[in-house]
Order: structure tokens, then C-alpha cells, then sequence
């Protein structure tokens, strides 16, 4: 069956603090962010010590990390900060066995300067993808020699958004220690959210093989054209990130995702995945995970 898990980014507390609300609410895994208000976790401060006081401190609390954020603009277009952004993942794999997972995950990322999910013509070119493609080819042989699968998730906006652009990632880069982050929402731009079955058909036929996490949020068409959107909330860009354009990807529940095709799918090709809910705030969680819950029984994952 599907294991309900949450970031632990959308809890702005301490260590000891964050496991003990997560786990009173139900889950039974996280998403590791490494951040906590009580820890100094900067990139030249991430230690063996403290990893394993993270990683012992959810097992206590019955809450195993599945995953590990990594998250991070991987060809930012400024040399000192890619170098910089760069450091920082290579410093979570280096301790992620320490931390509880073998599984690290970023974004492809954007070579707009200002955010790592604006659209940048440099985006879809040749010469971008070919950049990005061997920073991730890096990245993924620093992964195998500390046993470690890094995990790719696709956004639209990002270097590495269509199917096409994932296969041909994959194509490029084959090695078991490159793997898929499966969020749908993703991939759906203006032109293919209102095929909703049809897409996500595409999705899972096409990548299914390279799942190893998934993530729950939402996706639906804005009114209007919007800007890039942001909750007001104590978290990093990625958890607050709320949409671009014409597309809004709000809490899970409160869009058009199809649910249950998504749910069944993922379930039939992955039956104990963990499925990671996102992009809300703390106090619509209870809501977010009764609605998880209610799909999966209704789908029997």
C-alpha cells in the first residue's frame, strides 16, 4: 500500500518539535528538509553528528526519512552561486546515509538569474540542455561513490520539463544511480491541462520505469494570467512556490488533478511508494491528508 508522507519543511520548528507534530497527525514518513530552527545545518556545518541526530530523532518518532531535499538551482547562471548551490547538494549526499535515505532530490533548475522556477529562453535550447545534462552527469557519479540515487524532478519552467526532455535526460544518463521524483502537476502547461487523462497516460507510460518518490499537490487554470505566485508562509521558495502564468498548483484537493487515475496508476506500477503532500500551509495539512487518505481508499492503493 502507498505510505503518506509530508516535507518536513512546512513545520517551522525545532528537531524535536517538528517529528513530534508530524507524527500527531498521522504520517508514518517524511521528506527530509535539511533545515531546523534550533540546528545550524549551512553547508560548511552539516556533519556526521548531526545527521544522525535527524535521522535517529524521525525513527524515534516512527517517522523513516524516505528522501532527502536537495533542492537547488543547478545551472544558475552566476558561476559563484551554481558553485555554491552545487556544494551544498554534494554536501547532503555525502552525509545521506547519515541523514536516513538513499534518495536526494533536486529540480533541474533555470538559467533565469532571479528564481529558480521563471522560464528562461536559454531553458530549451541545445547549449542549455547540454550544460545541464553534465552537471547532472556530475552530480550523479558523486552520488555513486557515497551510494547514493539522485533524483530528478521535472518542472515545466526548468531545464528538464516535458517527457521528452526527461527520456532524453535518461537516454544520456544511464546509470542506476539517476532516478525519477513523480509529480505529475508538473508537467501540465495551458496547451495540455485540459487532456488531463490523456496526459497523465503519457506521463506514466513513458517514465513509470524510473519512479522512485512521488509527490502530491494539485494543479488547475488560473483566471487569468498571473505572475509567479508564493504563499506567505515560513518556507523555502520550493514549498511556497503556488504557480507561473496560466497555470496554479495549489494543495492537493483544490485543483483538477484526476486523483484517482493518478493514484491508481502510481499504485499498480509502485504498490508501497511513499507520496510526499505539498504546497500548503501547516494548518490545511489535517485537510490535505484526509483527502490523500479518502483517495487511496477509494482506490484500494
Amino acid at each position: 500500500m502507498i505510505q503518506v508522507g509530508i516535507f518536513t519543511g512546512y513545520f517551522p520548528y525545532g528537531l524535536e518539535e517538528t517529528a513530534e507534530r508530524i507524527r500527531e497527525l498521522g504520517f508514518n514518513t517524511v521528506q527530509l528538509d535539511v533545515t531546523f530552527k534550533d540546528m545550524d545545518l549551512s553547508t560548511e556545518n552539516i556533519s556526521q553528528d548531526k545527521c544522525r541526530k535527524i535521522r535517529d530523532t524521525f525513527r524515534k518518532h516512527n517517522l523513516p526519512v524516505c528522501c532527502i531535499s536537495g533542492y537547488t538551482n543547478l545551472v544558475h547562471p552566476d558561476p559563484v552561486k551554481r558553485k555554491a548551490n552545487l556544494a551544498h547538494l554534494k554536501q547532503i549526499i555525502r552525509f545521506a546515509g547519515d541523514l536516513g535515505s538513499p534518495y536526494v532530490i533536486s529540480e533541474t533548475g533555470t538559467f533565469d538569474p532571479d528564481s529558480d522556477w521563471v522560464y528562461h529562453p536559454k531553458n530549451k535550447t541545445e547549449e542549455g540542455y547540454s550544460e545541464c545534462r553534465d552537471v547532472i552527469r556530475d552530480i550523479v557519479g558523486f552520488a555513486r561513490e557515497h551510494g547514493v540515487t539522485f533524483l530528478v524532478e521535472t518542472y515545466v519552467n526548468n531545464v528538464i520539463g516535458s517527457v521528452e526532455e526527461t527520456l532524453q535526460l535518461f537516454a544520456d544518463i544511464h546509470s542506476p544511480n539517476l532516478g525519477l521524483l513523480m509529480d505529475p502537476t508538473n508537467y501540465f502547461e495551458e496547451h495540455n491541462i485540459g487532456q488531463m487523462d490523456k496526459t497523465l497516460g503519457q506521463i506514466f507510460n513513458a517514465l513509470s520505469d524510473k519512479i522512485k518518490i512521488a509527490h502530491a499537490k494539485d494543479v488547475k487554470l488560473a483566471d487569468s494570467h498571473q505572475g509567479i505566485q508564493f504563499a506567505d508562509i515560513d518556507a523555502d521558495e520550493a514549498h511556497a512556490l503556488r504557480g507561473v502564468g496560466m497555470i496554479e498548483l495549489p494543495a492537493p484537493g483544490l485543483g483538477t488533478l484526476n486523483y484517482h487515475l493518478y493514484l491508481d496508476r502510481l499504485g499498480r506500477d509502485h504498490p508501497n511508494i511513499p507520496i510526499i503532500i505539498e504546497h500548503l500551509a501547516e494548518s490545511d495539512v489535517p485537510r490535505a491528508k484526509s483527502f490523500i487518505d479518502s483517495k487511496l481508499l477509494s482506490t484500494g492503493r
